[in-house]
């Protein structure tokens, strides 16, 4: 078998999202050929833990770890507190936050793992040269970690593919940073020198690769996917009409059309105030509290903090409606959340308010798994669930998308198995 160092951050018992693209890659490459070696942090700091992911780690995989120094840390014995922000920005930070936001943002370039690049570098070096490996790969973000492949490829001269959960200067609140010019120019230097001197590079939509292809001529989109049995017809759905939304809802992500739309229909269908739920699952920005407060739509909502990622999977299989909202940031269309590839095993229909022309628009079209209604299209959302509605009251309520196995993370462990293959012949 060949072996393959993965450089990630998040690892179980580290909950979320970030965590499962690598974590299911690990659990599924020894049937392609692969022998994996994790290499993480010995003392992280997760803002969310999943213990029941660690079910998931194959037996007897090598994992080595080594300590980071993060500075958010240092921050906390200034009285740094928490807030009901739900992302990356607090979008109402007091002074001492505007600062911080300001040295995080100019000071800990790429990010602020960055003091775990030189030595981890020290580290795997020493490591590479007492152990055959055939390929370094690294994930991000946090971007940083990309630095420790981009040295390891240049000091030792290692295969190395460089893995973008998320892209780096297009990231959706990128344009949100307090950037200098000097830093920015030091961002699109390092994104450039990442992606240049990779041997291969993964992204996990189209509108990404097509910005990175004019760097590498070896980026291969791998989207996200799902791990499990596609749902059986047989699930005994919500008896109200409800429409779920999980995982995190932050401000970018807080569609006042949606709720304009909700008390709208409230207000003139009776019916459907009486049977309408709206379920989310997961952290909830504080301004979004604040609308389904304005528009009175309490006793319609049900708000569950973070969860196992088994319950989660429940959640999706009952629920009437599949609800996913992008974030509406100048980098929407590229934009493919990894919620709607559960979405898709859970098979039942995806409301998604998004671009109409973006990479999340064409997987539903492609699957035909939902309805996408543009970020300002209030008199097509408003349609669409009623649509819905007549259908869950006519007990007809039911989806037929089709060409969801492609999304099977065993799949997509498949493709990637092959671009190791490929640049390490």
């Amino acid at each position: 078998m060949k072996k393959a160092l993965i450089i990630t951050y998040y690892w179980p018992p580290a909950g979320g999202s970030g965590v499962q693209r690598w974590l299911k890659f690990v659990k599924y490459f020894r049937e392609f050929g692969i022998e994996p070696v994790v290499y993480t942090v010995k003392n992280p700091n997760y803002p969310i833990l999943d213990n029941s992911l660690i079910n998931d780690i194959p037996e007897n995989i090598e994992v080595l770890k080594y300590p980071i120094w993060e500075p958010n840390n240092f921050l906390a014995f200034f009285g740094k507190k928490k807030t009901e922000s739900a992302g990356f920005l607090d979008p109402n930070p007091s002074f001492f936050g505007k600062t911080m936001q300001y040295i995080r943002a100019n000071y800990f370039i790429p990010d602020a793992r960055k003091f775990w690049v030189k030595p981890s570098v020290k580290y795997l070096k020493k490591y590479l040269s007492e152990n055959e490996i055939e390929v370094v790969i690294t994930t991000g973000p946090p971007h940083s970690l990309h630095l420790i492949g981009l040295k390891l490829k240049k000091e030792t001269g290692v295969k190395w593919m460089a893995d973008f959960r998320d892209p780096w200067t297009e990231i959706d609140y990128f344009h949100q940073l307090p950037l200098s010019n000097q830093a920015i120019k030091k961002h699109h230097y390092l994104e450039a020198e990442v992606l240049k001197n990779a041997d291969a590079v993964l992204v996990v939509g189209n509108t990404m690769k097509s910005k990175y292809d004019k760097f590498n001529s070896n980026v291969l989109t791998i989207t996200n996917g799902f791990d499990g049995e596609i749902v059986d017809s047989k699930i005994e759905l919500d008896a109200k009409f409800t429409i779920t939304h999980i995982g995190l809802m932050n401000a970018d992500r807080n569609s006042k059309m949606l709720w304009e739309v909700l008390t709208q229909i409230c207000d003139e269908n009776l019916a459907f105030k009486s049977d309408f739920q709206l379920k989310l699952i997961g952290k909830m920005d504080a301004s979004v509290l604040k609308e389904i407060a304005k528009h009175e739509l309490s006793e319609n909502v049900e708000i569950v903090n973070y969860i196992a990622h088994k319950e989660v999977v429940e959640f999706q299989k009952k629920s009437q409606v599949l609800l996913l909202v992008v974030n509406n940031v100048p980098s929407a269309k590229g934009i493919v959340t990894g919620k709607i590839f559960e979405y898709l095993m859970a098979k039942r229909p995806i409301l998604a308010i998004a671009p109409a022309d973006g990479d999340l628009a064409g997987i539903i079209k492609q699957t035909n798994s939902g309805y996408v209604v543009d970020f300002n299209d209030g008199v097509l959302l408003k349609k669409t669930i009623l649509d819905l509605y007549l259908k869950f009251s006519n007990n007809n309520l039911v989806v037929a998308s089709e060409n969801i196995e492609q999304f099977n993370r065993k799949q997509l462990t498949a493709k990637v198995a092959e671009m190791i293959n490929k640049i390490t012949r």
